[in-house]
């Protein structure tokens, strides 16, 4: 980390590629991810934690980047849902139809997609779990969980997300 007048360099680490930017100690990560990366799929919706719009997948597990600073992200793994292009949950999503308007699904994608890594046989709680930190005010809730479901029962989920 290095200090610059009320900001610091940092290092992130995102979808496999460490990147550096400016941060002041306030600066959300959801604001730098947006801001500074470009990377656009984590929506700033509520920005207080109770949507869930904005979740991406911190070491593995699914947080709202909107309640994490981006100086306490150095030094973990990040994953956004741009991280996930081409994957056979967002295939599922799109078979599914398991959006609407669409604000909510990347945060519905990086919490299933941390389900499915966590748990690759979840039953029905683990899944409603989960599934209950985000908001869809479409909602698509049934189709969501039907994407879902079409990955779990199967062997080795987990490997195919």
């Amino acid at each position: 980390m290095i200090l610059r007048k009320g900001s610091c360099t940092i290092p992130l680490t995102i979808n496999g590629e460490t990147r550096e930017v400016m941060a002041r100690p306030g600066d959300s990560l959801l604001d730098v991810l947006r801001r500074q990366l470009g990377l656009t799929g984590a929506k700033a919706g509520c920005e207080n934690g109770d949507c869930g719009a904005c979740t991406v997948v911190m070491d593995g597990w699914p947080v709202k980047s909107c309640l994490v600073l981006a100086v306490e992200a150095e030094g973990h793994e990040l994953l956004t849902v741009e991280g996930l292009k081409d994957t056979p949950l967002q295939q599922a999503f799109l078979d599914h139809h398991a959006f609407q308007c669409g604000f909510c699904t990347s945060g519905f994608l990086m919490a299933s997609h941390a389900l499915i890594t966590r748990h690759p046989n979840a039953d029905e709680y683990q899944m409603e779990h989960w599934l209950e930190s985000n908001l869809c005010r479409c909602t698509s809730y049934a189709e969501i969980r039907e994407a879902l479901e079409s990955l779990l029962p199967k062997a080795g989920a987990a490997e195919t997300v």
